[in-house]
């Protein structure tokens, strides 16, 4: 599994539109900016415990629609299949193999 913070830029990326903009910069500075919640809370005029508070449900909220549109995992397992097709296509034996593994990619869409 990754680390938190590269799965939640993963899910940033891949979720964003569906967050508010409050929700956008505070993920953005927290996660790609690498702020503190202090720093961030100074930025926006609220409590670090608010900063804390949006950036947990922000989270919750990225996972649970990963957990309903699986984009990540789908993203995760197209990489590894490609990653799979670039081994087996220095073998001319392995056509057969590379076959099935296009037909996994095209399932996966």
């Amino acid at each position: 599994m990754l680390d938190k913070t590269l799965r939640m830029n993963y899910l940033f990326d891949f979720y964003q539109p569906l967050l508010t903009d409050k929700q956008q910069n505070y993920m953005t500075r927290y996660y790609l900016d690498d702020y503190s919640l202090g720093e961030i809370a100074d930025e926006y005029e609220v409590s670090r415990q608010a900063v804390y508070d949006n950036i947990r449900r922000t989270e919750t909220m990225l996972e649970d629609y990963e957990a309903k549109l699986g984009l990540l995992e789908k993203f995760e397992a197209r990489r590894s299949i490609f990653a799979q097709l670039r081994d087996y296509a220095k073998n001319d034996d392995r056509r057969q193999l590379l076959n099935e593994l296009t037909d996994q990619l095209e399932k996966l869409d």
